[in-house]
């Protein structure tokens, strides 16, 4: 390979130039093995941040991280073998109630997921609140839940994309997290290596998103789709409303009891319908066309929950009190001063006040505590009273009233009945 000089190339990108793909992968190959020191690739990222890339250049960037490290070959096991990501959000439980949902079809569901960091939940965080369940797996195991049981949730590996794991972390204390090129190749890399042959991209968007506007979430996902596509994945976004949490629990037991009822067919019609959305367009994505009746249909038969409950068997989890309430020793109900509408519910704020709770991390070492979290008994559009409780804290730590107050600066009460919807938009 050509060598090039990490200064030059830094300099190249400052100025607004587009990089070749040899220099972007000898830059990627060098910062792997040590001789591109973080300082200058810290110099790439914000000249990156600041100056963008082209299509050519983030698809480049997007094959050099990949081939940063293993991939995943998933060719052995028959049938369109789909994953799905989401950039992350607040109340975000999807993906465990959609592989289940997926995979009661007869359709394989291999999924790598990450952990929680911020305001933003994470699948791991969650699933391992379930008391025995193991998302730490090595790829032949990954490889035998999926092929046996047609599906599995686990973590990232550290052999796959090993550039996006040393960049990333980078990226989070250079404040360059929230930049497309940099997004999309470390969401494509990963969902590449990760050997499915069918990506549904969930791209949120909103008060709790790294995307704040419907354009740029608009942007990233049709550069994710495109990157997907043309590396022979089939690949499909869909744009999710993120102004408000998805779902009524925000923390992690919570959550899983959550997608139990909606598992089992209980939680709104609207929750159970976005879902079976979702799963249409994986589905579809398999190759197999099924209405939404169909597929709500899989939440009242009990197929769907069926799949929840192999899943935490096969990957060492106890299904006992998956339902049971939060226990902590603090819980305070945030009551409504006045009558009206819920006209706004911002889920970054939320996000924080659970992550406070003690239900999220600050740092990637803080330790999570599963038991605590927000229930929200009303969302955006519901009528509440005054003396209503909109939501209730659950902590292990004394919950202050600044909290209380915190929390009630994100809810905005007024006349207007306002209409929510949780899907925006779906690329191809």
């Amino acid at each position: 390979m050509s060598s090039y000089r990490m200064v030059d190339l830094i300099q190249k990108k400052r100025d607004g130039n587009s990089l070749e793909k040899t220099e972007i992968n000898w830059m990627i190959e060098n910062y792997v093995n040590g001789t591109v020191p973080d300082y200058q690739m810290s110099a790439f990222a914000m000249a990156t941040y600041f100056k963008g890339m082209t299509t050519e250049e983030v698809a480049d960037l997007t094959m050099a991280m990949l081939d940063s490290g293993k991939q995943i070959d998933l060719s052995d096991i028959p049938g369109i073998k789909v994953d799905k990501h989401s950039t992350g959000g607040v109340g975000d439980k999807v993906s465990i109630i959609l592989v289940p949902l997926v995979a009661s079809f007869g359709i394989p569901v291999a999924k790598m997921s990450g952990r929680g960091l911020g305001h933003t939940g994470g699948t791991l965080d969650k699933l391992e609140s379930i008391p025995g369940f193991k998302v730490e797996k090595t790829i032949d195991e990954f490889k035998k839940l999926v092929s046996g049981h047609g599906l599995a949730i686990i973590g990232q590996s550290d052999d796959l994309v090993k550039a996006d794991k040393l960049l990333y972390a980078l990226r989070d204390v250079t404040a360059t997290v929230d930049q497309i090129p940099l997004i999309a190749s470390s969401i494509m890399s990963k969902k590449i290596a990760s050997g499915a042959d069918a990506i549904l991209l969930d791209v949120t968007v909103g008060s709790g998103a790294f995307m704040k506007n419907i354009d740029e979430a608009r942007k990233l996902a049709r550069v994710m789709v495109d990157l997907g596509n043309a590396v022979g994945r089939r690949t499909m976004a869909v744009i999710t409303n993120m102004n408000q949490p998805l779902g009524y629990a925000i923390g992690n037991r919570n959550e899983i009891a959550e997608a139990v009822e909606v598992l089992k067919g209980g939680s709104t019609l609207a929750f159970r319908k976005y879902i079976a959305e979702l799963a249409q367009m994986m589905l579809q994505l398999a190759g197999l066309d099924k209405s939404i009746d169909e597929i709500m249909a899989n939440f009242s038969n009990g197929k769907a929950y069926g799949k929840l409950l192999e899943l935490i068997e096969i990957q060492g989890g106890n299904p006992l009190n998956l339902t049971a309430p939060l226990n902590t020793k603090f819980q305070v109900d945030v009551i409504a001063d006045n009558q009206g509408y819920i006209e706004e519910m911002g889920a970054l704020d939320i996000g924080l006040v659970a992550m406070k709770l003690g239900a999220g991390r600050a740092t990637k070492a803080d330790s999570i505590d599963f038991e605590a979290g927000v229930n929200l008994h009303q969302k955006i559009g519901d009528l509440v009273k005054k003396g209503d409780a909109i939501a209730t804290l659950y902590s292990n730590r004394e919950i202050s009233d600044d909290l209380i107050s915190e929390f009630k600066s994100a809810i905005v009460i007024g006349k207007v009945k306002k209409d929510y919807k949780e899907i925006l938009e779906v690329i191809k």
